[in-house]
């Protein structure tokens, strides 16, 4: 064997910005296009973001205009504006910055100095420009080098800071900025910032009630009670329950949306729970009291320390330094004000426990096969029947990253089999159904357990007591784009909305494109997922091109499908809006209104022409 050799020449140091390029994953998480919600583009708009919102935070600049145009990003703040003489430096040094000092940002979002210096390196253009008492200074970056560093000048312009950047496109490859993305990034922030006016290429977003706001826009089941609203010096919290299962919460840090929760989202749970056993003086399941709730909390810590730099997971114990541990925070604020609000509300109080009894009964009442249940489960060797598990899996490995896991729900042995033979066994999973799942609209949570399919289902994602435990980061409906294909999507939507309406709302459910046509020639081959992509196809490769069509997913052989679950995957995330109303909606797309549904298909038919 060679010997490596380990000498002078082997230790390297790279500068700020080839750190970052070489790592960008370190910095931002991952990449992407811009097609979800957590890909690195909006990473980047989110922390300039910050900067501006710290700013506001602090009781300077009250709108925040952000502009996105053929992929070039800018925001423009009102607040203090950087010190002129530090432009360059907060921009370009890393750890340098003002949030080390919490005279002067108490409780900022960001304090390690990285945030702007991470989107600097990852763009190709980077422009920084501060306003301040009527003198400006502007620095010009390509890829976190300095292009251009004029002197200071006069302005007219107000105090603030303006930001531009083109992320770099060898790195986020035909990037594009989705809207509803951006939009939910800035409602969010306007939400947790009352007052606040975000101007957002002409559309304004704006709050006067907070987190209430919060939760109208985005319930997807009526509420049982009118929202409860409590507010406090650093925390805020809403409270209702809908006529739904699970529990549905929004949890904030300094206005950073912690979509995988934390101390203060657990602190935040168990305090609900124990607060309402006392004010009822019952000692009632904690299930039963957080079944359908729907809640939101935002707190301000002094330096958060987050679990990543995508500051996802709020990981500190206590408030500050020198302050209380957020456990104790959050506890005493929630038993004193949650307390109070129902002895002052009654009416509130007794539909709040209409809800928990109807919970704990039903809960009883599948008690016993829900045991019976997970006992089958057990027994039916999921890893040889139902389920062709992932590697990441085995022997459940602890601590393992489950951003890239997935599993792929399909139909029949045929399109299983392809999917099995050509994932990647360390990160995708496959679980195969036995024909078309029961219709599962208005039947009660016992049927998850009575019914096989869905039984060996929820124990395969380990979802039958909360989505803690999730063992999946998407789920994947894998069907053919048939009518029977169609149909067994809409059946498995309906499952997850009646039952698991979180999967959808924190966007775990996917659906998997597949191509509709295979168009070839001697020396290059085309896969084309709509009309529009074959007849494009057909012209590129001029006269006679071979054309496949496939009519299932079965048709497609392992080798080929390769290219349809790999990195190139196409996926539709499965999301809710405002007006989704989970019930209304499921009525109609599977109840018993056969007539109106059909109606509404003939007045929305789409014929495409065929062309050869």
């Amino acid at each position: 064997m060679d010997e490596v050799k380990y000498i002078d020449e082997n230790i390297i140091t790279l500068a700020w910005n080839e750190h970052i390029r070489r790592r960008p994953g370190m910095y931002i998480g991952k990449l992407g296009d811009g097609m979800y919600a957590d890909d690195g583009i909006y990473v980047l708009l989110k922390e300039v973001l910050d900067n501006s919102i710290d700013e506001y935070m602090m009781g300077y600049g009250k709108t925040i205009e952000v502009t996105i145009e053929d992929g070039k990003v800018k925001v423009r703040d009102y607040g203090r504006g950087i010190p002129l003489n530090k432009v360059e430096d907060v921009s370009s040094k890393m750890n340098t910055g003002a949030k080390y000092d919490s005279k002067a940002f108490k409780k900022s979002v960001g304090l390690n100095g990285v945030g702007i210096k991470a989107v600097n390196a990852l763009s190709s253009y980077f422009k920084i420009q501060s306003f301040r008492n009527k003198e400006t200074k502007e620095v010009i970056y390509c890829k976190g080098d300095t292009v251009k560093s004029p002197p200071i000048t006069t302005t007219t312009a107000p105090n603030g800071t303006e930001t531009e950047f083109i992320p770099d496109e060898t790195l986020f490859s035909h990037y594009n900025y989705k809207d509803e993305y951006v939009s939910g990034l800035l409602k969010n922030y306007a939400f947790l910032n009352s007052g606040l006016n975000i101007i957002y290429n002409g559309q304004k977003f704006h709050s006067q009630n907070g987190l209430v706001d919060l939760l109208n826009e985005y319930m997807t089941s009526e509420n049982l009670y009118p929202i409860i609203h409590l507010k406090g010096e650093d925390i805020e919290v809403v409270i209702t329950h809908g006529n739904q299962y699970g529990e549905e919460y929004y949890s904030f840090v300094n206005g950073q949306h912690t979509t995988q929760g934390g101390t203060h989202l657990s602190a935040f749970r168990e305090a609900v729970g124990k607060t309402i056993k006392e004010f009822y003086n019952k000692n009632y399941d904690y299930a039963d009291i957080r079944s359908g709730i729907i809640a939101a909390i935002s707190i301000k810590v002094e330096e958060p320390v987050f679990e990543s730099q995508t500051k996802t997971k709020l990981g500190s114990k206590d408030l500050g330094p020198d302050g209380p541990s957020i456990a104790k925070f959050v506890g005493d604020f929630v038993k004193k004000e949650l307390d109070n609000y129902l002895y002052k509300h009654p009416e509130i109080a007794d539909s709040l426990q209409k809800k928990i009894l109807e919970s704990e009964k039903e809960r009883k009442a599948i008690a016993g096969v829900a045991k019976m249940a997970r006992e089958r489960a057990k027994k039916a060797n999921l890893h040889n029947k139902k389920l062709r598990d992932c590697r990441i899996h085995y022997n459940d490995q602890k601590g393992a990253d489950l951003d890239d896991s997935c599993i792929f729900i399909t139909e029949g042995d045929s399109a299983s089999g392809s999917i099995t033979k050509s994932r990647d066994v360390n990160t995708q999973a496959v679980f195969s159904l036995r024909g078309k799942p029961l219709n599962t609209l208005g039947l009660t949570k016992k049927i998850v357990y009575e019914n096989e399919e869905f039984n060996l289902l929820q124990a395969a994602l380990n979802i039958e007591e909360d989505l803690d435990n999730l063992r999946y980061n998407k789920i994947i409906i894998a069907t053919d784009a048939d009518v029977d294909g169609m149909h067994i999507r809409l059946l498995l939507l309906t499952f997850f909305l009646q039952f698991f309406p979180d999967l959808v709302k924190k966007g775990h459910v996917y659906i998997l494109q597949t191509p509709l046509f295979r168009v070839r020639n001697k020396k290059e081959t085309i896969y084309c997922y709509s009309e529009e992509e074959r007849i494009t196809a057909i012209q590129r490769l001029g006269v006679n091109p071979e054309i496949t069509r496939f009519k299932g997913l079965g048709e497609i052989s392992p080798e080929e499908f390769k290219h349809f679950i790999g990195k190139d995957i196409r996926l539709d995330p499965v999301s809710m809006r405002k007006d989704d109303l989970v019930k209304e909606l499921l009525d109609f797309y599977m109840g018993k209104n056969t007539m109106e549904r059909q109606n509404f298909i003939i007045d929305n038919l789409v014929v495409e022409e065929d062309v050869a």
